[in-house]
C-alpha cells in the first residue's frame, strides 16, 4: 500500500493522515488549499489499477455520488481517473457508524429511531429520483454526527436504474442481514430493495439486533426469503404496534407488498410521530401461501455477473474510518447524541409538525424563469445545471428532476437544467500559475475583465495564484469579471487559538474555572429548565474540541433544576384474542374503543392467538368491543383506564349461528 501522507495531489490536495483503510481503497484526510477546506480523499490502492473489476466499482461510485447533491448524503467535490492515481475527493464527516451507535446502546428508543429514519428515508429518495437504487444500506454505510445528523455513505454497489443483479454465494458478506430477497435470490432489483434494507435497519435499531443471524451467509439469506422475524413489540412491548407495522411493511417478501416509494414510507414515519398510537390497515395482513426460494436457471430472463464474489467480500465491508481514528471520536459522538437527540426529539414531539413534511405533486417549472422561481417558490431546495443552447433564453428552465407530477416532499431538492447563453463560458483553473500565465490562461477562454489582489496564504509560494472568484468550473459570460487571488507569502500576524474544553457535565463554578484556565475571559452563563441537577452544564457554545481565542464569547448553558414539562402517566392494556378455529375460512377482527375504531385486521380462523397492545388514556372507565365481523362473534368488557392490565377475549367456543329453514325461505337471495 503505498502511503501518501505528506503528500500534495494534483498541486491542491494536502494529505495529512490516514483515516480509513478498506479492501480496494485508502481514505486519507486532506486540507483543500483552493477551497481551503478538510476532505475526505479516497484512493485506489495501487494493486487494483490493473484490475478493471475494481476500477469499474471505484468509478461507479463517484458516478453515483456526483448526481447526489442533499444534506443526508456525503458529498462528492473532485474526481480524477489517472493511469498510475485514481482518487474521489469526498466531504470530511467526522463521527461513528450507527451500527456503533447501536452497540453502544444495545437498542435505540423508537423515538431516536424515527428521527434517524426520516433522515435515511430522505437521502434515498433523493438518489432514487436521480435513478440511483444504493443496494447495500446497511448500519456501516450510514454515519452518525455528534448533532444527531446522518450521513448516508458507500455508493459502491449502487446501480443505475438498470436490469442489472446480483447473486449470492457461500462468501457473502455482512450485508447479506440487509438485502432483499430478491436481492438474494439474483433477481431484478429496483429502490423497492432499498425499502427493504431500511426495514431491517429500522428493525435493528429498535430491537439491538438483525431479524435474521445464523452460522453463514447462504443461511441468512434462506431465512430473509423464508422466516418471518420476531415481533417488535414481543422484544419490547413499549413500540408503538403502529411502528411495528410500518418495520413489517417494509419488510415484505414480495416487491409488490411493500412501501412504492422511500416517500410513501417516509409518510406513514412521520404519522407515527404526530400520533404514535396510529395502527395501519395493510393489505398484506392477509395471510399468504410462504414465499418459495427458486434458484436461477440459466433461463432466467435476468442474469449478471455474480457480485458477492471473493474478491468483493473485503470492500463491501470496507469502513469510512480506521479503529484508532475512531476510537477518538466515538465517545464524544456517542455522548453528543444521546444528549442532543433526546432533547431534539422531546422538543420535536411537542411541537407538531417539526417533523412533519407535506407531500404534493411537483409543479411543472419547464419554461419559467429561474430567477422568478427561486424568489417565489420556497417550497423546494433548487439545485441549478447549465445547459448552453440557442434554442432558449438564459435563465429559462430546460428540463427539471424530478420531473412535473411526481409526489414529492415539501423541502425536498428539484435539479433544475437552465438554458445559458452560447457565449458562457467556464472559469479555468489557474491554481498556481504564475499572474503572467494566469493571464494568458483566462485571455484564451476569451475572459478579459479580470483584476488581481493579493492575499495571504502559508501554503502557496508568492507570487503564484491561490483562487479565483467565481472559482474554476464555474459557468460566466464573457463579460464577466474575474478576480484572481495571488499568493503574498505567509501571513506574519500570529493569532494565537486555544482548544475549547469540554465543560458538559461540570457544575457552573467548575466549568468557569476551567475555562479561565484554559484562557478564555468572555464567559457567560444562561439557564434553561431541565431535570438535570440545578447548575450542572447542559450545553457549551462553541462545542468541544474547536478552536477559539482567549477574548471569544463562550456560552454556557446550565441546569435550572426544574421543569415546566408535566409527565402523565400512561398505562397500557394488552389484548388476547383466542381466534375459533374454522376449516378454510377468515374473518376481519375489530377493535374498538368507546364507540370508535381502534383497529382492523384480516385474520384466519385457525384457532391462533392474536395480541395487542392498547395505550390508555387514564380518564376513566374505557369499553373495549372485540367483534368478528362475518362470523358474529361479539365480547365487550369495560376498565378503568388508570392501570396496566391483561384482556383476554376467547372465541375459540364460538359456533356461528345457522339459519332457521323459514329465514331461509323468506330470503329472496336464496
Amino acid at each position: 500500500m503505498d502511503n501518501y501522507v505528506g503528500k500534495r495531489l494534483d498541486g491542491r490536495y494536502e494529505i495529512q493522515e490516514i483515516i480509513g483503510v478498506g479492501g480496494m481503497s485508502v481514505v486519507y484526510k486532506a486540507y483543500d488549499n483552493v477551497d481551503d477546506r478538510i476532505v475526505a480523499v479516497k484512493i485506489l490502492k495501487d494493486e487494483f489499477l490493473t484490475n478493471d473489476d475494481f476500477v469499474r466499482r471505484f468509478k461507479n461510485e463517484s458516478k453515483a455520488i456526483a448526481l447526489l447533491s442533499h444534506p443526508n448524503i456525503v458529498k462528492v467535490y473532485d474526481v480524477s481517473f489517472g493511469e498510475k492515481l485514481q482518487y474521489i475527493v469526498m466531504e470530511y464527516v467526522d463521527g461513528i457508524t450507527l451500527k456503533e451507535y447501536i452497540q453502544k446502546q444495545n437498542a435505540i428508543t423508537w423515538n431516536d429511531a424515527l428521527f434517524f429514519t426520516t433522515q435515511i428515508l430522505r437521502a434515498l429518495q433523493h438518489a432514487h429520483d436521480k435513478g440511483i437504487v444504493h443496494r447495500d444500506i446497511k448500519p456501516q454505510n450510514i454515519i452518525l454526527l455528534s448533532d444527531g445528523s446522518i450521513k448516508v455513505a458507500d455508493f459502491g454497489i449502487a446501480r443505475f436504474s438498470r436490469s442489472d443483479t446480483k447473486t449470492l454465494t457461500d462468501t457473502a458478506i455482512g450485508s447479506v442481514h440487509y438485502i432483499s430477497p430478491e436481492q438474494a435470490k439474483g433477481e431484478f432489483t429496483d429502490e423497492k430493495a432499498d425499502i427493504y434494507s431500511v426495514g431491517v435497519v429500522l428493525y435493528e435499531m429498535l430491537a439491538g439486533k438483525v431479524p435474521f443471524e445464523a452460522d453463514n451467509a447462504v443461511s441468512v439469506a434462506l431465512m430473509q426469503l423464508q422466516n418471518d422475524a420476531k415481533k417488535l413489540t414481543e422484544i419490547n412491548p413499549d413500540i408503538p404496534l403502529g411502528l411495528e407495522q410500518i418495520c413489517i411493511h417494509a419488510m415484505q417478501k414480495n416487491p409488490d407488498d411493500r412501501y412504492c416509494s422511500a416517500t410513501e414510507m417516509l409518510v406513514d414515519v412521520e404519522e407515527i410521530i404526530r400520533n404514535p398510537e396510529t395502527v395501519f390497515d395493510y393489505s398484506y395482513f392477509v395471510d399468504k401461501e410462504p414465499t418459495k426460494y427458486v434458484i436461477q436457471t440459466q433461463e432466467n430472463e435476468h442474469r449478471v455477473e455474480p457480485a458477492y464474489d471473493n474478491n468483493e467480500v473485503e470492500y463491501e465491508e470496507e469502513e469510512y474510518y480506521d479503529p484508532k481514528h475512531k476510537k477518538k471520536v466515538i465517545t464524544a459522538v456517542v455522548i453528543g447524541v444521546v444528549v442532543l437527540i433526546g432533547a431534539i426529539v422531546a422538543l420535536v414531539m411537542s411541537i407538531t409538525g417539526s417533523f412533519n413534511t407535506s407531500s404534493g405533486t411537483l409543479e411543472n417549472f419547464v419554461g419559467q424563469s429561474y430567477d422568478a422561481l427561486v424568489s417565489s417558490n420556497k417550497k423546494y431546495q433548487f439545485v441549478l445545471e447549465t445547459e448552453k443552447t440557442a434554442d432558449a433564453e438564459p435563465g429559462i428552465v430546460l428540463r427539471q428532476s424530478p420531473e412535473a407530477g411526481t409526489r414529492i416532499i415539501e423541502g425536498s431538492q428539484v435539479t433544475l437544467v437552465v438554458a445559458a447563453s452560447m457565449d458562457d463560458i467556464e472559469v479555468p483553473n489557474v491554481y498556481g500559475l504564475t499572474e503572467d500565465k494566469a493571464k494568458k490562461a483566462l485571455e484564451q477562454e476569451k475572459l478579459i475583465n479580470y483584476k488581481f489582489t493579493t492575499v495571504a496564504s502559508d501554503t502557496v509560494e508568492e507570487g503564484k495564484v491561490v483562487y479565483t472568484d467565481p472559482k474554476a468550473g464555474s459557468v460566466v459570460g464573457s463579460d464577466a469579471q474575474i478576480t484572481v487571488y495571488i499568493s503574498s507569502g505567509p501571513t506574519t500576524a500570529v493569532v494565537e487559538t486555544i482548544t475549547v474544553p469540554d465543560v458538559i457535565g461540570l457544575k457552573q463554578e467548575g466549568a468557569r474555572a476551567f475555562l479561565e484556565k484554559c484562557g478564555f475571559k468572555n464567559i457567560s452563563f444562561v439557564t434553561e429548565d431541565s431535570m438535570t441537577p440545578k447548575g450542572i452544564v447542559l450545553s457549551q457554545s462553541p462545542n468541544a474540541g474547536v478552536s477559539a481565542q482567549a477574548e471569544d464569547s463562550i456560552k454556557i448553558t446550565i441546569s435550572s433544576g426544574v421543569t415546566t414539562t408535566t409527565t402523565v402517566k400512561t398505562y397500557k392494556a394488552a389484548l388476547t384474542v383466542k381466534l375459533p378455529e374454522i376449516d378454510s375460512q377468515s374473518d376481519t377482527l375489530i377493535i374498538e374503543l368507546d364507540g370508535k375504531s381502534y383497529s382492523s385486521n384480516k385474520v384466519k380462523l385457525d384457532g391462533t392467538d392474536k395480541t395487542f397492545s392498547i395505550p390508555l388514556d387514564n380518564t376513566g372507565d374505557i369499553e373495549i368491543r372485540v367483534s368478528l365481523e362475518s362470523t358474529g362473534a361479539v365480547q365487550t368488557e369495560r376498565i378503568k383506564g388508570d392501570r396496566d392490565q391483561d384482556i383476554n377475549v376467547d372465541f375459540t367456543s364460538f359456533t356461528p349461528t345457522e339459519p332457521s329453514s323459514d329465514e331461509a325461505d323468506n330470503n329472496p337471495e336464496n
